[in-house]
């Protein structure tokens, strides 16, 4: 894993923090996107205190210009991209899809779904130019289970959405030295799952920490497995299954 770059989003905290440190220590250079400053140069820190780099870029999942900028500057400064790990997400209304806002289903798909277009768009190819492309995004059983629980529709249509372009992406770069994969990770001790069940205890629920390191090892160069979805709760890899 040494010599490679990769970009994780939604990286200051979560999974995506602990996905970024792993990294890190596997000796990756971890290109760092959230959009707190503070909680970036805090990741910082502890990667350095690793003895191992990361480049921190500040941003929005909804600022689409930066996002589409964002493949030229990598590929501008290192040629390619090794690993693009999709984690930033946000929950959005648990309502009656009659109660939900316009605004606020929009703006879930926009975080979820049109910001992960975006940078497949923007990453194409710097990914592709890597010996061993390796994309991971964090799907949710809200939108592949076979009922979906009430409430949760502005989420579980982003991850429904999401997962296509998984599939999508996955199967325009069949014959190439890049892989896609999903990852379902079930429930764990996140902020956002804290704000979806806040009667849970959160000590019940197994914390980010556990699941980097599986999904690190979808990033490597020898994960060969590509358009299928990875469940922590199984430690199965699955196919996705088509429509009854």
């Amino acid at each position: 894993m040494a010599d490679r770059v990769a970009l994780v989003t939604g990286a200051s905290r979560g999974i995506g923090r602990a996905v970024a440190i792993e990294l890190a220590k596997s000796g990756v250079h971890v290109i760092a996107l959230a959009r707190t400053q503070s909680a970036l140069e805090a990741l910082d820190d502890e990667i350095k205190a690793l003895g191992a780099e990361a480049t921190l870029v500040p941003c929005s999942l909804t600022d689409f210009p930066a996002l589409d900028r964002l493949g030229l500057a990598i590929h501008q400064r290192w040629g390619k991209l090794d690993i693009f790990v999709a984690n930033g997400a946000m929950l959005g209304p648990i309502s009656p899809l009659a109660h939900v806002e316009p605004k606020d289903f929009e703006n879930v798909m926009a975080t979820n779904v049109t910001a992960n277009f975006r940078l497949l768009r923007s990453l194409d190819l710097p990914l592709r130019q890597s010996e061993s492309g390796r994309v991971v995004m964090m799907s949710s059983a809200a939108g592949n289970r076979a009922e979906f629980n009430p409430f949760w529709g502005p989420y579980a249509t982003s991850k429904a959405a999401l997962d296509a372009l998984v599939r999508t992406y996955a199967a325009e770069t069949r014959g190439t030295n890049v892989r896609v994969m999903a990852v379902d990770p079930g429930r764990m001790r996140t902020r956002m799952r804290a704000a979806a069940m806040p009667g849970e205890d959160p000590m019940t629920l197994r914390p980010p920490q556990d699941i980097a390191p599986q999904i690190v090892k979808l990033c490597a160069p020898e994960w060969q497995e590509t358009g299928k979805i990875y469940s922590f709760p199984l430690d199965k890899v699955l196919s996705f299954q088509g429509p009854v």
